[in-house]
């Protein structure tokens, strides 16, 4: 029988320090997604009135069994309108389910990542898509992994300027883009930035960071900000060399082609393009989810990378991944908790 581990109001005194007993059982209420009555309950504290669905990650969501179908679908390559289709819903349903699963992920990716090994090697590399228009309007991607587990640390996107060949007909709807949205700056740096500040956030504790990339000039420079000089150890390889096993970054170039594959916003030449960078953002949140706790590490493999690296136990489902709600950070019950603890009661045990 499930017992609230905590009040759900951020407000009050039982939520970050819960007594036993908090609360009283209030009866039930019947939904109509579901077999069994809802349990009730009321905070002796604060008075405030809750379920168990409120501590769900689909609370208020119509058709909540389908969420888990609609994560595999974005995750597989597919996009909103055909995966609207094989579900059933409208697309609109179909946005607004993934913009909050997508939120959800989020969260989760900040709640279950630990601290990286004392000595860490890590990969970062940025690959080009775009939003709304491919020849107007391009993004870069930075990417940041640790190497030996494949774990996706973070994935930032930025907007840059329009490059290669400029023919009268590109010039021409660069400047009707230009009337619209005002030129376009290259803010690379501000990706690459973001991404190496996720990787120092989880290793802080580490005594060596190598960190692997091409020879791209602001590199170096935003490598050392975010680590420092005393513990980086940066190895830069010719980003012209052959992309076969043998190159260094094989690593980060295949995860970079299963990205491409598996997140249909990510392919070169796509009407699965996202129209704003924000969505595309979502959708990489989406996929880092995936990526780090439900698919294996090799398809040889049975552990998930964030499984390698001891964050979690075991490889997550779907339907795991999206169970409890993770916007209340590590009060937040664990996707894997057996007697509803939180996240920061499993990470610390």
């Amino acid at each position: 029988m499930f017992a609230p581990p905590r009040c759900p109001n951020p407000a009050c005194t039982q939520h970050a320090s819960p007594r036993a007993r908090f609360f009283v059982r209030n009866g039930h209420y019947p939904a109509k997604c579901r077999a069994h009555p809802v349990q009730r309950f009321v905070c002796k504290a604060c008075g405030r009135s809750f379920s168990r669905q409120t501590f769900r990650q689909d609370y208020r969501d119509h058709k909540p069994h389908l969420n888990a179908e609609l994560f595999s679908l974005l995750t597989s390559g597919v996009g909103l309108r055909q995966s609207s289709r094989l579900l059933g819903l409208s697309l609109r349903c179909t946005e607004l389910k993934f913009r909050k699963i997508a939120r959800h992920a989020r969260e989760l990716n900040r709640n279950l990542r630990g601290d990286l090994p004392r000595e860490v090697r890590l990969q970062l590399d940025e690959l080009e898509t775009y939003e709304g228009r491919r020849n107007t309007r391009p993004v870069t991607l930075a990417v940041l992994i640790e190497r030996p587990s494949r774990f996706m640390v973070g994935a930032k996107s930025a907007p840059i300027p329009p490059s290669g060949k400029m023919s009268e007909s590109r010039l021409e709807a660069i400047r009707e883009d230009e009337k619209r949205f005002g030129k376009r700056r290259n803010e690379s740096r501000r990706a690459v930035r973001a991404a190496l500040r996720e990787g120092a956030r989880m290793a802080q504790h580490s005594s060596c960071i190598v960190l692997e990339t091409d020879e791209k000039s602001t590199y170096p420079s935003l490598a050392r900000e975010a680590f420092g000089c005393e513990r980086l150890v940066h190895e830069r390889t010719n980003s012209k060399l052959a992309r076969g096993t043998w190159n260094p970054l094989f690593p980060i170039n295949h995860s970079e082609a299963m990205a491409r594959d598996l997140v249909g916003r990510l392919r070169r030449d796509s009407w699965l393009v996202s129209k704003l960078r924000r969505y595309l953002d979502l959708g990489m949140e989406l996929y880092m989810a995936y990526r780090n706790y439900v698919r294996r590490r090799f398809n040889w493999d049975e552990q998930s990378p964030a499984q390698v690296l001891g964050f979690v136990e075991r490889r997550m489902t779907p339907t795991e991944l999206l169970s409890w709600r993770q916007d209340w950070g590590s009060r937040s019950i664990h996707p894997l908790a057996r007697r509803n603890e939180s996240v920061a009661e499993l990470l610390a045990a």
